[in-house]
Formats: structure tokens, C-alpha cells, sequence
């Protein structure tokens, strides 16, 4: 029990930012150029879940993503730059490249 009281500690650390469910629509772009309609299913200040199926993504790619916000009469697109994190048969985990560059020169 001891090492599985750990383990959740740890995966607490490792998250800076609260995630939030959600259902918001995310146009994913690939790198060989395919566009792709998703649900984001969580959403943080850093990363975002999203459902996905095939897209042929790997650890490490780099993605563009538009969330459409829905602000009554107008729809807005809030484009972003995010990195793979990891995918799961349900879905592909996202960091979002702003964070992930800022991460990389504290830790070098």
C-alpha cells in the first residue's frame, strides 16, 4: 500500500496545473497536414486530452490546435502549438508548446 500511496503522490507532482473536464471542440493539425475535428475531454493551463483515433501520432510530434470558444453569436478560434505527450488507445495527451519550451530552459 505504501508504494501505491507513492506513486499517486508522484503523478500529483507531476502536474502543475489542475485539469478540468470538458467537452470543447479541437481542430487538430498534423504534422503531415491532416486536420482532424476532436473533443478535448480535459483540459489544463499547460495540456489537454483529447479523443482521437488514428491519427498516426508518436511522442515528441509536434501539432497545431484550434479550440473553437463558442462566445454566444460568434464562435473564436484560440490557435496553439502543442507537443505528444503520449497516446492511449482513447485518446492523445498534448503539452502545450509555450509551457514545454519554458520547461526545457530551466531544465538545460
Amino acid at each position: 500500500m505504501h508504494n501505491r500511496t507513492q506513486n499517486e503522490a508522484t503523478d500529483l507532482e507531476r502536474r502543475l496545473h489542475t485539469r478540468h473536464r470538458t467537452g470543447t471542440t479541437v481542430y487538430i493539425t498534423t504534422p503531415g497536414g491532416t486536420r482532424r475535428l476532436c473533443k478535448a475531454m480535459n483540459l489544463s493551463a499547460t495540456g489537454v486530452f483529447i479523443e482521437t483515433t488514428n491519427l498516426g501520432l508518436r511522442k515528441g510530434q509536434h501539432v497545431e490546435l484550434a479550440f473553437a470558444i463558442n462566445l454566444g453569436a460568434i464562435t473564436k478560434l484560440h490557435r496553439r502549438t502543442a507537443v505528444v505527450a503520449h497516446v492511449s488507445r482513447g485518446g492523445t495527451g498534448l503539452m502545450m508548446e509555450a509551457y514545454t519550451a519554458a520547461a526545457a530552459a530551466r531544465s538545460g
